[in-house]
């Protein structure tokens, strides 16, 4: 069951002469100057929810009334669409220090899709007018979230270059990379949350049998691990990058 908190967060305070003087200028800098980003999105407080939830419990469902954006804090989200015929596939997997359902910031009334916790995991959700307001008046929490939309984006195009030209166990790599988060040359990373095959299938766009045949192949070369916890080596890198 999620876990609920709230605490008194600081008001954002207009001056009654606002845009006739300095002084309404240097009040909403002032105001601004006090608004930290990184914590509005990372505590609970009015319109702002902290929610732990428990490996495949929903966050939200596909379909749903979309009034929250939420930001991951911990563990990592699996996004899934549902097709009219009934067929489920994962359309993106997202870890800490991103947003979800910030569709409804752009008036979409109902969740496009649906978001399902891989392992435990911690959200902070807020309310969609809650994080409107924050946008609207605070710059540095616009500069912070339209740093994630751009980024984003170009997550997704590159998803789609590599669904378009690269084959299967590119494609497959390149996951295990992102999901491991891998970094530093010459290491391991483990791949916190587990992740199952058919999982695994769905979001590269092949079957899984040929998932395992992969992660066979990585592992008898040594690009993998897997004791009961996957890591991945950053020479992985050079499956992607081979001709």
């Amino acid at each position: 069951m999620p876990r609920n908190g709230q605490i008194k967060t600081r008001g954002v305070a207009r001056s009654p002469n606002r845009g006739t003087g300095n002084g309404s200028k240097a009040t909403r800098a002032k105001v601004n100057r006090g608004f930290d980003a990184d914590q509005f999105i990372n505590t609970v407080g009015i319109g702002r929810t902290s929610l732990a939830y428990e490996p495949k419990d929903y966050i939200f469902r596909q379909g749903a009334k979309c009034d929250a954006v939420f930001f991951i804090q911990k563990g990592q989200v699996q996004l899934t669409i549902v097709s009219k015929q009934g067929k489920e596939r994962v359309v993106s997997i997202l870890g800490p220090g991103t947003f979800i359902g910030e569709g409804c910031l752009a008036g979409h009334p109902l969740y496009l899709a649906s978001a399902r916790a891989l392992g435990e995991c911690i959200v902070i959700r807020v309310e969609a007018d809650t994080m409107r307001g924050a946008i609207h008046e605070h710059p540095e929490m616009s500069r912070l979230f339209m740093a994630y939309l751009l980024l984003r984006n170009s997550q997704i195009e590159s998803d789609l270059v590599d669904q378009l030209f690269n084959s299967s166990e590119k494609r497959l790599a390149r996951l295990l990379i992102l999901l491991a988060q891998v970094g530093k040359e010459g290491t391991f990373q483990t791949v916190v949350a587990p992740i199952s095959q058919e999982v695994l299938a769905s979001r590269v766009g092949t079957t899984r049998p040929r998932i395992n045949y992969f992660l066979n192949k990585f592992r008898k070369l040594g690009l993998i691990e897997y004791n009961g916890k996957l890591k991945v080596h950053s020479s992985l890198m050079n499956v992607i990058i081979r001709d």
